[in-house]
């Protein structure tokens, strides 16, 4: 009988995940599932609870939480796999406020639907990057993303909005960013041989579609594809920046003349003039980073999914 370790981080959407607890507790037994639930108690405490699962012998391990969550867990099972000293699946139950990994993994937000895809069990390989450098010189694993610039700020800010959740914090937070972070720094992004310096409003560096519980940074994205899709924004003025949120809201950024794409395995973001401010899944990388170096690893975590996502 498959065992299903859930970890739930219970300030998670500003105590959604604590609150969450009896209906996920109701839910996962009306399946008949074989459980365990174990709250985190401190920031990176889901990493270590991963590993420890994986190697206990837990079959899926499920991250109840948001992007940060979800993280740690996939920093979990990454090092338990890569060690050899387990191969426990990835589950998802989303409650947090951006929920992006989910969301490109296909995984529904819904308590109820989020337990109905753990009781069926159906699983699929997806990549997951690694990036080194800032607050990681000996590097993170991520599932959804790595923000650079004007996007991570925004993350930055949307924390300290105590009273707002979900992509509401986030446009809010957005529009604060356009006020505190508008001087690009220049950058040198160098991807698969090719070298592009130039003062970069923000550099996105994708495995999954979206950031910020809205923000399409890569709708064409495929998270088991062995590529991160990059999107780097030049230098544009504030009232540009209003005008390109819209845009990144529905996807269609990419027709845009500040707008540069590219895919590519590996990637390599240098600050040439300013700092790096840089988020993985949401978690912060550095607030004033000077070099990050990121890499896909091809279909390194098996995630539990709906039926052909």
């Amino acid at each position: 009988m498959t065992r299903y370790k859930i970890i739930l981080n219970p300030v998670s959407g500003r105590g959604r995940g604590e609150q969450a607890i009896p209906q996920v507790e109701s839910l996962l037994h009306s399946h008949g599932l074989n459980f365990e639930i174990t709250r985190t108690q401190a920031p990176g405490h889901a990493i270590q609870l991963a590993e420890q699962a994986a190697a206990g012998g837990w079959d899926v391990v499920v991250a109840v939480g948001g992007d940060g969550t979800a993280n740690e867990v996939i920093n979990g099972l990454a090092h338990a796999r890569l060690s050899g000293s387990g191969q426990a699946a990835l589950g998802i139950i989303s409650v947090g406020n951006g929920n992006d990994f989910a969301f490109g993994a296909g995984i529904p937000l819904g308590l109820e639907q989020a337990c109905q895809v753990l009781a069926a069990n159906q699983r699929r390989w997806l990549d997951v990057g690694f990036v080194q450098g800032g607050d990681y010189p000996q590097g993170r694993f991520f599932g959804n993303g790595v923000g650079i610039g004007f996007d991570a700020v925004v993350g930055f800010e949307a924390l300290k909005l105590k009273h707002l959740h979900g992509f509401p914090s986030y446009i809010v937070a957005a529009l604060k960013t356009i006020f505190l972070y508008f001087q690009a720094p220049t950058v040198r992004v160098e991807f698969d041989g090719q070298s592009l310096t130039q003062p970069a409003l923000m550099v996105s560096i994708m495995n999954g579609q979206r950031m910020g519980g809205g923000f399409m940074m890569a709708p064409q994205s495929q998270p088991d594809d062995g590529l991160f899709d990059l999107c780097i924004a030049a230098q544009v003025s504030r009232a540009g920046i209003f005008a390109l949120i819209p845009r990144f809201m529905q996807g269609t950024q990419a027709g845009h003349p500040a707008i540069h794409t590219a895919r590519a395995a590996r990637v390599t973001v240098s600050a040439v003039q300013g700092s790096l401010p840089a988020h993985a899944d949401g978690e912060t990388l550095c607030t004033a980073g000077e070099r990050l170096a990121l890499e896909i690893r091809p279909r390194l975590v098996e995630v539990v999914v709906p039926g052909g996502a």
